[in-house]
């Protein structure tokens, strides 16, 4: 995990985002927000996973489903499987020593 902070992530509405293996941040403090990198490492494991290009299709897939369904590109990106296996666990720093494989298969 690498964690690196981008001055492009200030123009979204986003505090950070994981790309294999890089975790980006908007804010060099972030670094010390362990929910954050928390949510961030939760990613990370999932893209290991699904062999990373099929965590990207999955993952697209799944936002348009919600997006074509639900009428709404934030009601969309929380409904994916992967952002709420995150967001549920995000707060509990001991999560990925127990997370079982495919972890966010129980959040579909």
């Amino acid at each position: 995990m690498i964690i690196i902070c981008q001055k492009p992530l200030k123009k979204l509405k986003i505090n950070g985002i994981a790309l294999f293996p890089f975790i980006f941040i908007r804010k060099p403090e972030d670094k010390e927000n362990n929910v954050l990198i928390n949510h961030e490492k939760i990613h990370l494991r999932q893209q290991l996973e699904m062999l990373i290009i099929f965590f990207y299709i999955f993952y697209v897939i799944e936002y348009y489903y919600w997006f074509f369904k639900l009428k709404d590109g934030f009601l969309a990106y929380k409904r994916i499987s992967f952002e709420r296996e995150a967001y549920a666990n995000e707060r509990n720093l001991d999560y990925l020593k127990k997370r079982k494989f495919w972890g966010f298969r129980k959040y579909l």
